[in-house]
């Protein structure tokens, strides 16, 4: 199963306040923004993701683009750039590059198979990691659902 981007919008309640408080959602490198505020970015070439029925994975695959979220004159500002998947040792993670707590990519989100959908969609359900509390505004503890990614 191929997956060409993934549909993503991070958390509902953090793009209402970003938005509520004067704040932008500003999109670069190749990510876009649907009518609905939620994030889409391209799958980059190669990537060898499976996810199998049981909600399984091996593999990986990258996405291009970033979405920065900034408020407050810039004291809330967050970045994520060149999101991923990858299985770590507990399942199936979204990743991101250059988080501000870390040099490498890091696991902001685990993930788990929540709905398959026609034309092999799937529907996986997120919940933030420690990593993620830093990178998404230090608002959120560990295990706080996020909203679902949609992959296509």
């Amino acid at each position: 199963m191929s997956f060409s981007q993934l549909t993503w919008g991070v958390k509902a309640s953090f793009r209402s306040y970003v938005k509520a408080s004067g704040g932008t959602v500003s999109f670069s490198d190749g990510a876009t923004g649907t009518e609905d505020e939620l994030c889409v970015f391209s799958a980059v070439p190669g990537g060898d993701l499976v996810i199998a029925a049981d909600g399984s994975a091996t593999g990986a695959m990258r996405f291009k683009g970033s979405v920065t979220f900034e408020a407050h004159g810039g004291m809330l500002k967050s970045t994520l750039a060149e999101l991923g998947l990858e299985v770590d040792a507990q399942g199936l993670v979204l990743t991101v590059l250059d988080a501000p707590m870390n040099r490498d990519r890091c696991a902001i989100a685990r993930l788990s198979l929540s709905e398959a959908g026609p034309d092999n969609a799937l529907t996986l359900g997120a919940q933030i990691t420690d990593d993620g509390m830093y990178q998404i505004a230090d608002n959120y503890p560990p295990g706080t659902e996020l909203d679902p990614v949609r992959l296509d």
